[in-house]
C-alpha cells in the first residue's frame, strides 16, 4: 500500500513480534486496556494463538503502543500482541506511551490495520466514516492520512449504502467485493436483497449479479418513500437547475441511487449545454 500522512513515520508499528524498537517501559496487563473505538472489531482466535506461540517462545519484541487514559493506559497500536499476551496469562507487557490525541489515536489505529490488510470491508469503511463524521474530515483529507486513493476511500464508504444483511455478508466474506458494488447497482431493495441472499449461497457469480442490475431497468421501479424536507430539497434543485439552464431539469431518487434529467432542444442547444456544465 501506498503509505502518506501518518503512515509514512510508522514502519515500526507494522510487525506482529519484530525487534526492531527499544522497550520504553513494562507496565501490568491490569493497567491496559483496548479501544473499544478502533476499526478493527474481529479478530482470529486461529491467528491470536499462532502469535501466542510465537510469544511464547522468543517473548514480546515489539512494545505496544499506548496512550494515558484515565488513569491507566489505551491501546493505539498491538491489540494483537495485547490478546496473545493475555491467553498466555502474562502479568506484564513491554510498552510504549505516547500522549496522543483522539484523532491521532484513530488515525493510526487505522493505518495499522490497513497496512496489516486486516480489516474487513465493512470495518475499513466505518473507519473512514467516523474519521470524517467525528472528527470532521474530507474524503480527501482521509485519503492522503492513510495513504489510500481517493477513489478507493470513496468506493469504501459505498459500502455502507448496503442493507446491515448484506454488510454482514461482505464482512464474513460470504460475498465479495465485487459482488457488493454489482449490488449497488441494483436500485430495488427487495430485488437487492434477493441477490445478495442468492450469491451469498454461492449461486450467483459477479457477473451474474451484474446482469441482474443491468436488467432491471427493463422492471417496474420499487416506491421509494421520502420525507418531505427530502422533497421538497429535490424541488428547489429542480427549480434552481431550470432557471439557470434555462430548461427543463428533472431529479428522481430511488432507494440507493438517482438521475437528473436535462432537456435540450437540438445539436447546438446540446453542444452549448455541455459547454456551460463543463465551464
Amino acid at each position: 500500500m501506498a503509505k502518506g500522512g501518518l503512515g509514512s513515520g510508522l514502519d515500526f508499528l507494522f510487525e506482529d513480534n519484530a525487534a526492531d524498537v527499544n522497550v520504553k517501559k513494562t507496565v501490568r496487563m491490569s493497567e491496559v486496556e483496548p479501544n473499544r473505538s478502533q476499526p478493527r472489531k474481529n479478530f482470529s482466535e486461529e491467528s491470536i494463538a499462532a502469535l501466542a506461540d510465537s510469544i511464547q517462545r522468543y517473548g514480546i519484541l515489539q512494545p505496544i503502543l499506548v496512550r494515558p487514559y484515565g488513569g491507566i493506559y489505551q491501546i493505539v497500536a498491538g491489540e494483537r500482541r495485547w490478546r496473545a499476551a493475555r491467553m498466555l496469562g502474562l502479568d506484564e507487557i513491554p510498552v510504549i506511551i505516547k500522549d496522543l490525541s483522539d484523532l491521532e489515536t484513530m488515525q493510526i489505529a487505522l493505518i495499522e490495520n490497513l497496512q496489516r490488510e486486516n480489516l474487513n470491508p465493512i470495518e475499513e469503511a466505518m473507519g473512514y466514516r467516523e474519521l470524517m463524521e467525528q472528527f470532521g474530515m474530507t474524503q480527501d483529507e482521509v485519503s492522503k492520512t492513510v495513504g489510500r486513493s481517493r477513489s478507493s476511500v470513496a468506493n469504501a464508504l459505498r459500502m455502507l449504502n448496503l442493507e446491515p444483511e448484506i454488510q454482514e455478508y461482505l464482512e464474513k466474506g460470504k460475498i465479495s467485493i465485487g459482488h457488493a458494488k454489482a449490488l449497488l447497482g441494483i436500485n430495488g431493495k427487495k430485488l437487492r436483497m434477493d441477490t445478495a441472499a442468492k450469491a451469498a449461497r454461492g449461486l450467483l457469480t459477479v457477473r451474474a449479479v451484474e446482469k441482474i442490475a443491468a436488467e432491471e431497468t427493463e422492471l417496474e421501479p420499487e416506491p421509494f418513500e421520502m420525507d418531505n424536507v427530502t422533497l421538497n430539497y429535490f424541488k428547489e434543485v429542480e427549480l434552481s437547475l431550470s432557471e439557470m439552464l434555462k430548461r427543463k431539469v428533472s431529479v428522481k431518487f430511488g432507494s440507493n441511487k438517482g438521475t437528473l434529467t436535462l432537456d435540450f432542444y437540438d445539436e447546438n442547444d446540446l453542444s452549448e449545454l455541455a459547454k456551460r456544465l463543463t465551464w
